[in-house]
């Protein structure tokens, strides 16, 4: 690869991953709409967003052996053609009024399976595409395109076309995936770390564990994953009675919450696409830590404050740090991660976040329902500056220096 530019192989894989995180944005919102529509039963309602995080635990893992098996490129437009008629089927079921609980639940599975594997072979798939000078634009245009697509444009507009039909989000939705498989089909080129044998092949367990193993030895890394494994626990608890905080203690109605991860959302967009110039004037090193200050300054805002506008400005610097966050995290992964094992590094972060997720989605109302509303905020500022002592020191400038001075790993 010559010439420190972003050429269109580029531009075919962040069109083709932006466009499928819009559909997946346009199922996400109507999905609930739709199982409200038919039931005001809470356990049902919630169990979407449970089948919807079940994938993630079940297939992160494997789905990295996969990635690291076949051609990465080959693989996602496989997983696009498995989403259309999987959607498509849902969507005319809509339509004919013969829709059931049963089968959105089944829908919402296959769509998140897809997804954990999609997005693990995109990861894995960068670097043989993107000059290393460019790995931290390349991530942050890859993070914007799905800020925007899934995190503020998904929510209105699945909404409005709802309204007009409550078919359409998933018609569009099969649509969007359509469109993302023949995008990736014009990318030129085999992604995959070198071809194998069967009779190399071992145990997907095997293959899972060396990823562990590796992963283990190195420090840096897996300090990253662990923290964002832990922070997301005690975000995901937090914003898993943000609704309550909302009503009760900053007096917002449903359209003053919702202005609250629109919020969120500007800060991760503006970081995302400023992200490369802000990572190279703060330098990675500070990045990190000034994240970590952000992270408890966040939680010890929500715990504190009856301000509506101040909790708003905190969510959006966390917008921002949190987009800052995955683009170091991501490139350092790249470069530091052999070719061969890019799919199951790739995944087991994934994984972590995933745990993070669903434990921290149960411990939030559990807690809050104990110890009362703004527990978990406490908790979670208390977690963050443990954290943030604890691991300091990890993020060295000669450390983090060191590892962006890696040539990333690339197949082909």
């Amino acid at each position: 690869m010559t010439g420190e530019r972003l050429d269109g192989r580029y531009a075919k894989l962040w069109a083709a991953s932006t466009t499928s995180a819009l559909g997946s944005g346009l199922a996400t919102v109507a999905a609930p709409l739709l199982i409200a529509s038919r039931t005001d039963e809470p356990l049902v309602v919630s169990g979407g967003f449970a089948v919807a995080w079940l994938p993630w635990l079940l297939f992160s893992l494997p789905g990295g052996v996969l990635a690291d098996r076949v051609d990465r490129r080959k693989l996602m437009i496989t997983l696009d053609w498995i989403r259309v008629p999987a959607v498509a089927l849902l969507a005319i079921a809509i339509s004919m009024g013969d829709v059931s609980i049963a089968l959105l639940y089944a829908v919402l599975f296959v769509i998140n399976a897809c997804e954990v594997v999609f997005r693990t072979s995109s990861g894995a798939m960068l670097p043989a595409i993107v000059p290393k000078a460019l790995l931290e634009r390349a991530n942050g245009r890859l993070y914007a395109g799905t800020t925007l697509a899934h995190g503020m444009l998904s929510g209105p507009l699945s909404g409005f076309l709802f309204g007009v039909a409550a078919s359409i989000p998933f018609y569009v939705n099969a649509g969007t995936y359509a469109v993302s498989a023949l995008l990736l089909g014009l990318i030129a080129g085999a992604y995959r770390s070198r071809p194998v044998e069967p009779a190399e092949r071992r145990s997907m367990r095997s293959e899972v564990a060396e990823g562990f193993r590796w992963l283990a030895g190195q420090r840096l890394l897996r300090t990253m994953i662990g923290l964002i494994g832990m922070l997301n626990l005690t975000l995901v608890a937090a914003t898993s009675v943000l609704v309550l905080l909302a009503k009760e203690r900053l007096g917002l109605g449903s359209v003053g919450y919702g202005l609250l991860f629109t919020c969120m959302a500007v800060g991760g967009l503006l970081g995302s696409v400023m992200g490369a110039r802000l990572i190279a004037w703060c330098t990675p090193t500070w990045t990190l830590r000034i994240g970590l200050l952000i992270e408890a300054g966040t939680h010890l805002v929500l715990a504190t404050s009856t301000s509506g506008p101040v909790v708003g400005v905190t969510l959006f610097l966390f917008g921002v740090h949190g987009a800052l966050w995955g683009i170091v995290g991501s490139s350092l992964r790249q470069r530091l991660t052999p070719p061969g094992m890019l799919g199951r590094v790739g995944s087991t972060s994934l994984f972590v976040i995933a745990g993070g997720n669903c434990v921290g989605a149960l411990l939030g109302g559990a807690v809050a329902s104990k110890f009362g509303l703004t527990t978990p905020y406490w908790a979670g500022f208390v977690v963050a500056v443990i954290v943030s002592a604890l691991t300091w020191r990890v993020f060295d400038r000669e450390v983090v220096s060191a590892a962006y001075a890696q040539e990333p790993a690339v197949s082909r």
